[in-house]
């Protein structure tokens, strides 16, 4: 008579990026026998639900929370979600967040064992009955997903490398997205470029962007991705001579996007890593103020790239920029000609190496 799995509890409501670098984690838990359940925010479900790794998706609706304020109807529906939490009976629930909104999920799950990080940000800690050391280190050495390995190990689950899963591509999508592209070119390298991000700081400098553009656009398919808010800067930089799709796309086509594409480049953003983990594209991911060490694709080194300006200033992790002099100065850095190194490498382009 089989024993039936164990299950695990994985609490990571965002952001984006971090909920991809959770994913791995989940697939490692599911390789080694767990049932797996996750509950997650707006902006990670579409990576979550569905995902071959996870055999339960409770929506955490924060944003509609937040814009709601406290409320009775909001109080009904956490006690409504925690219910179908509490239905599944978890051994185990991991905090993989740890700040205040993770805190009363894993307080209230319960699960016999609640494991989160010693010392934990916004209280978080406490949610927990077991705690591991922190594995965050001060040289960023250690990537987002090794931090979540720590977890893994922790249970007694051994990581045997990195392995990304996203939900399939619906019908539905993959005709929108024939749509959208109806026009591409593919008898050229297709390169994504998607630009911004929600954190300014990150943002590489918008000339550089152009410079960079007009170097690829006759020798590439170029297509533009990003929000409503972004249509000014991908104008700005020569989007609207090719492929815009600004303000056209979710998570879901991004997805299907990128396992069409041959390159992606972008700052430190959700769009980075979501074309990480298609395992499709080569990557091109610049960073300015946060370390690419910590946050960047890795792996086939012909093929990820994660690179800054290598100053003395970086990283810095902040919002604003602290330097009295040379202020932004990292937004300039890499130099455009140090991106175009990089394109040639990827595809072969041999002129304009230095």
């Amino acid at each position: 008579m089989t024993s039936k799995p164990k299950k695990v509890l994985i609490v990571r409501l965002s952001s984006l990026g971090d909920v991809i670098f959770t994913v791995p984690l989940a697939n490692q838990l599911k390789k080694n026998g767990y049932e797996v359940g996750w509950i997650v925010s707006e902006k990670g479900i579409d990576i979550v639900k569905n995902n071959p790794s996870v055999d339960h998706t409770y929506l955490c609706p924060l944003q509609k929370w937040k814009k709601k304020g406290f409320s009775l109807e909001n109080f009904k529906e956490f006690l409504s979600i925690l219910k179908e939490v509490r239905k599944e009976k978890y051994d185990i629930a991991i905090d993989s967040q740890q700040m205040f909104k993770s805190l009363y999920w894993m307080l209230t799950c319960g699960a016999k064992r609640r494991i989160t990080v010693k010392g934990a940000r916004e209280f978080a800690d406490f949610g927990g009955n077991e705690h591991i050391q922190n594995p965050y280190k001060e040289d960023f050495s250690v990537h987002a997903v090794e931090m979540n390995y720590a977890f893994a190990r922790h249970i007694g689950v051994e990581p045997d490398g990195v392995k990304f899963t996203l939900p399939p591509s619906s019908e539905e999508t993959i005709k929108k997205v024939d749509n959208l592209l109806s026009n591409l070119d593919t008898t050229k390298p297709i390169v994504v470029i998607c630009p911004a991000t929600t954190w300014r700081l990150k943002h590489w400098d918008k000339d550089n962007w152009k410079e960079v553009v007009k170097y690829l656009e006759n020798k590439c398919s170029l297509i533009f991705s990003g929000t409503e808010k972004d249509k000014e800067l991908i104008s700005y930089i020569g989007g609207d001579n090719h492929i815009n799709l600004a303000g056209k796309t979710n998570v879901k086509d991004l997805i299907e996007i990128f396992k069409r594409a041959d390159l992606v480049m972008a700052p430190d953003s959700g769009s980075a890593h979501v074309a990480w983990a298609t395992g499709k594209p080569a990557v091109i991911s610049i960073f300015t103020c946060t370390p690419p060490s910590l946050y960047g694709a890795y792996g086939n080194k012909d093929k990820y790239f994660a690179v800054n300006g290598n100053l003395e200033c970086q990283p810095c992790f902040t919002k604003s920029c602290p330097k009295l002099k040379d202020k932004d100065k990292c937004l300039k850095h890499p130099t455009p000609q140090e991106i175009i190194n990089i394109v040639n490498k990827v595809f072969n382009f041999a002129e304009n190496v230095v």
